[in-house]
């Protein structure tokens, strides 16, 4: 794109003196490559809700061009080629898996710019971006401890990668300072977009007692359908998925990357495009909690409000010590905290985990 951007100026300084009127620049194509459909909810929605954020903050300077529900592997690889072939000169690539295939392709393209979902590598033109999600799961996990009667909490869990062990691991740990006697049972779906297993999970969970069920990565609401079918609360990831399931919803953690993406599509609109590794939180807004369920009381919700404002200012840590896993080994000890590296590399399950993470 910097290199576009150059030769245009070029071209129109070239051209003023002899036309009086400068040359129009064709608009930057946009791709995005997401691994699920775009429905009304979802992660593919939060994605595409930022691609809107971007066609509005830029107009004719850019065009998008989306290709939706790419499995992870060959078809990703061949689909993203495809958009740098066709003169795609900014890419977003919307899942964990695309990260191999699309570092490789940066690296052959230095003149296109990339920006990747929850990945760890970074180069000069490829960004990576991820939520603190587990900051908003440690309060919904505080819910979920305060309103299980049960004592028994359950989690469909897509894939054993860091983000998603992190949030387990904040769920877990949230609730059971609420509630000690609670039990987390963990069922892992191995997909990003599989309805019908991910609703066998949930109802599995519930047949072993769960009456709080965690969706953590579903991109529909299949786990709240069946939550909201069997009575029972769930907490579900990416938007708002209350309108599915109005009484079983105890509170939706939601993702925004509308900033995000206008800040990096601009930046590589100018020219000034740098690789580097966004992690939003509660503090930034890329993540939050919203529909909290009534069922909640005034004196829960306060609670739950001073530890997001605690969470926000610093004062608090999801992953402070002492803090052991499911071994018993101390991970944290008492009065340090998790750095980030570790949190983001994170590949162990904390004390309280029925469950275990697949090979």
């Amino acid at each position: 794109m910097k290199r576009r951007l150059t030769n245009w100026i070029a071209a129109a300084c070239m051209a003023l003196p002899l036309t009086g009127i400068a040359a129009t620049a064709e608009p930057v194509l946009i791709g995005l490559i997401y691994p699920t459909p775009v429905a009304d909810v979802g992660w593919a929605k939060q994605l595409d809700l930022g691609r809107e954020a971007v066609e509005e903050a830029f107009g004719d300077r850019v065009t998008t061009r989306v290709v939706e529900n790419i499995p992870e592997g060959p078809d990703a690889s061949r689909v993203m080629n495809q958009l740098v072939a066709d003169g795609a000169e900014f890419v977003v690539l919307g899942s964990f898996g695309y990260m191999n295939d699309g570092l490789r392709l940066a690296q052959r393209s230095p003149d296109v710019d990339f920006i990747h979902a929850s990945g760890f590598r970074q180069a000069e033109n490829f960004g990576t971006f991820t939520a603190r999600s587990y900051e908003a799961f440690y309060l919904a996990g505080m819910a979920a401890g305060m309103v299980t009667e049960s004592n028994t909490i359950g989690i469909v869990a897509a894939f054993a990668i860091p983000e998603v062990i992190a949030e387990v691991n904040a769920i877990t740990l949230a609730a059971r300072k609420e509630n000690p006697d609670v039990n987390i049972r963990i069922v892992w779906v191995n997909s990003w977009f599989d309805p019908a297993r991910e609703q066998e999970a949930a109802r599995a969970v519930i047949s072993q007692g769960a009456d709080v069920v965690f969706s953590l990565h579903q991109d529909t609401p299949s786990v709240v359908n069946v939550a909201q079918a069997e009575g029972v609360y769930v907490v579900n990831t990416g938007s708002d998925m209350s309108a599915h399931g109005p009484d079983a919803v105890l509170g939706s953690v939601v993702h925004d990357w509308s900033s995000y993406f206008v800040e990096a599509v601009g930046a590589s609109l100018e020219g000034n495009f740098e690789g580097h590794d966004e992690r939003g939180g509660l503090a930034s807004g890329a993540v939050s909690v919203q529909a909290w369920n009534d069922v909640l009381t005034e004196e829960q919700m306060a609670r739950i409000n001073e530890t997001e404002a605690a969470l926000i200012s610093g004062e608090a840590h999801v992953f402070a010590g002492p803090l052991k896993d499911q071994s018993g080994t101390e991970r944290v000890a008492e009065g340090e905290a998790l750095p980030d590296p570790e949190i983001f590399a994170m590949n162990w399950l904390v004390e309280g985990l029925t469950g275990s993470l697949p090979q």
